[in-house]
């Protein structure tokens, strides 16, 4: 087989361009120096910390955040984001590598993600890319909408009086004498139902704006916790309308009276009770609010479906925190591309 050439290498680039490489729009729409101070601070010691200049240099901390959004974009295990930056010349070009150069392994990823998850600056990064997206005219408009959607992690196959221990805050008999076992046990996790089927892991709560269904908030939490005791870390001021859609999981007198004292008005979907189901001109008022609140589906249809699905591989709450906070944060990058298409200059 011939080696590659110059040439070569530059006709295969075109025909990706020709397919419409969808990184080359997120490389373009992103300022990823904009990142690096942020980055850096997890990544390297200042220069009076350095015992020696020797050694192999650490890989550059803009390609390794880089690494996390491909995957974050592609739902990749850190050994599957390694092999396919090794196989994929798509992959490469939008690190910035060639051929020639060397590719952050798994155990470099890892460590980079567990740096940022372990230092909660993943949430600061998500922030600043909101910042920016402000600046680039791409305000929160039209109003919030609220939703939550499970992630699902591997299931841990443990007793019930594990279980129970686990529930009580306490560590299960026999675990602490075993540091490997308990490595591989998530105990932050919980069981939750929805829709009469059972599941396990968390919950990515988010406000998304209805104007650019971008994620503007965003928290995580265990599966058990309800939609509604997150909705004080989601809601926002600065989004131009005032209305705040969700569904009826939401509704309570509570509710209504902590929107009212923050000036917003609640579109949250009304609800039935026993013996006083809801009025035709009720069901008729929801059906137009679900026409809004729709758009908070199609954030959560393109992660699932789009960017590879959710599963979240990780163990404990700090790491899974990190990896759907970069999720959220890929999709915003992604979206940004979309919205730039829309309309290259938002009004």
């Amino acid at each position: 087989m011939a080696q590659m050439g110059f040439f070569d290498l530059s006709n295969c680039y075109a025909s990706l361009d020709v397919k419409k490489d969808p990184l080359v729009e997120i490389d373009t729409v992103v300022p990823w120096e904009e990142f690096r101070p942020t980055l850096e601070r997890v990544w390297r010691k200042p220069e009076a910390e350095r015992k020696s200049r020797a050694g192999r240099k650490p890989m550059d901390a803009v390609l390794m955040f880089k690494t996390l959004v491909l995957s974050a974009l592609y739902n990749l295990s850190d050994d599957q984001v390694e092999y396919q930056v090794r196989d994929r010349l798509s992959f490469m070009r939008f690190l910035g590598l060639g051929l020639e150069d060397r590719v952050p392994d798994a155990k470099t990823v890892w460590l980079y993600r567990e740096g940022l998850a372990q230092a909660g600056l993943v949430d600061e990064l998500f922030r600043q890319f909101d910042g920016y997206l402000s600046r680039q005219g791409y305000i929160a408009r039209g109003g919030q909408i609220l939703d939550a959607s499970i992630v699902p992690v591997p299931k841990n196959h443990n007793t019930r009086e594990e279980n129970k221990a686990i529930k009580a805050g306490e560590l299960p008999d026999g675990w602490a004498d075993k540091p490997a076992k308990r490595s591989q046990k998530d105990v932050d996790a919980r069981w939750t139902k929805r829709h009469g089927k059972s599941h396990y892991g968390y919950k990515n709560h988010v406000n998304v704006d209805r104007k650019h269904k971008l994620v503007r908030r965003y928290h995580v939490s265990d599966a058990a916790l309800h939609d509604s005791q997150a909705v004080d870390h989601l809601l926002m001021e600065g989004n131009t309308g005032a209305g705040v859609w969700a569904d009826s999981a939401y509704r309570s007198e509570e509710m209504e009276a902590k929107l009212r004292a923050r000036g917003l008005k609640s579109r949250i979907h009304r609800k039935g009770k026993r013996g006083k189901p809801l009025s035709k001109q009720a069901k008729g008022s929801n059906r137009t609010k679900s026409s809004v609140r729709v758009r908070v589906e199609h954030v959560f249809g393109a992660q699932s479906n789009d960017m590879g699905g959710t599963l979240v591989r990780t163990v404990g709450m700090v790491r899974a925190r990190a990896k759907i906070g970069m999720k959220n944060l890929t999709y915003n990058m992604r979206r940004l591309g979309q919205l730039r298409r829309i309309n290259p200059c938002p009004a």
